[in-house]
């Protein structure tokens, strides 16, 4: 029964609660639709249905064939230390790399990257190469070097749609690996599921408004900009063999 009540009593959900007392209160349309769209975008039950269909057609799983290319985008980081996000991508590849493959990371802070790697993989042919600030820059420089054909790319989940978009703008055909950053975790949705909002559902919004939106600034703006160009290149790329 404790399980049952207690989300009613959080504070999103009094603020939905009040949204509807509210709404049946002034019967104003502007307050009808702000509780629509603050349920429809926080109920687990409809969030749920998003997640499974991202996942089902974005989300696909590989088994690597020996002797690949994987290119590790980067995530971020510092010249001492690696993000959470950083890791998980790492031990993916660490996990599912078969001996023999090659591995290319992208990143300003090459060091942390290999260290993490190869602590956890062995037999592995790692390079790492100052591929840029953002996904973009990353692109176009993995499209430079005309000798880089990689047969996976390697990002969080939440990124895959952005990531083959870029692929397939660059004429690429590698395909799309994924780590898990939990996002697209389906939440326990029981009875009450249907009646309140959860604040993991608007990360989720958030973060796939932010892939889209992002994108299509992208797509508007790389003809007369050029902050999406390949940087220069850095003297300071590391091969460990």
């Amino acid at each position: 029964m404790k399980e049952f009540f207690e989300p009613f009593f959080y504070p999103q959900n009094i603020v939905l609660l009040g949204l509807l007392l509210a709404s049946i209160r002034y019967r104003k349309k502007g307050l009808w639709f702000l509780l629509v769209f603050y349920y429809l975008t926080g109920n687990s039950f409809v969030a749920n249905q998003a997640r499974h269909l991202y996942s089902s057609t974005q989300l696909t799983s590989y088994a690597i064939e020996p002797g690949s290319l994987v290119v590790v985008l980067g995530c971020g980081g510092t010249e001492d230390d690696l993000t959470a996000c950083a890791r998980a991508r790492l031990e993916q590849v660490a996990d599912s790399l078969p001996d023999g493959s090659s591995v290319v990371i992208t990143s300003r802070y090459c060091q942390p990257y290999i260290d993490y790697l190869l602590a956890r993989a062995d037999n592995l042919a790692v390079d790492c190469i100052y591929g840029g600030d953002n996904t973009y820059q990353e692109f176009n420089t993995l499209v430079s070097k005309t000798s880089l054909k990689p047969d996976y790319v390697l990002t969080s989940d939440f990124h895959a749609w952005r990531v083959q978009q870029l692929l397939n703008d660059h004429h690429l055909d590698s395909k799309i690996l994924t780590s898990s950053s939990r996002t697209f975790r389906q939440l326990n949705c029981h009875l009450q599921c249907l009646l309140t909002v959860n604040l993991a559902n608007y990360d989720l919004y958030s973060k796939l408004i932010s892939e889209f939106a992002s994108y299509g600034v992208y797509t508007l703006t790389r003809s007369w900009t050029d902050w999406y160009d390949a940087p220069a290149p850095q003297p300071a790329s590391i091969n460990i063999q």
